[in-house]
């Protein structure tokens, strides 16, 4: 990012794309990063992209009534707070705090600044 342009959303934050291309592909991989964005009903969620059960990766996945589900296995996580859906040996999704400002989507991505 040009520092003659900062980012509207504050330091640590990091431009990813528009909403018109993650609304077309609901998910979006964030270059450079293990990172995924969401579309979900009206809602945009940035997460890790690996799975935290299997490592497979999130990006292969569906988006289906608030919940992003594994390629991998039958295992699915809540949107809103990274939950696992109940029976699996699994630490929660890690979720990452979202801005947009007109039409780009920004995620925070310091480590500081998780939230799960």
């Amino acid at each position: 990012m040009d520092d003659a342009n900062p980012s509207p959303a504050g330091h640590g934050w990091i431009a990813v794309c528009d909403l018109t291309r993650l609304k077309a592909e609901s998910i979006v991989r964030v270059g450079g990063r293990d990172m995924l964005v969401i579309w979900n009903d009206g809602n945009v969620t940035a997460c890790e992209r690996a799975c935290p059960h299997e490592q497979a990766d999130l990006g292969l996945g569906q988006v289906v009534a608030g919940r992003l589900f594994c390629p991998r296995h039958a295992a699915s996580f809540n949107l809103r707070n990274g939950q696992v859906s109940s029976g699996w040996p699994s630490p929660p999704l890690r979720l990452y705090p979202v801005r947009v400002t007109g039409e780009q989507i920004w995620i925070e991505a310091e480590d500081r600044h998780l939230r799960q």
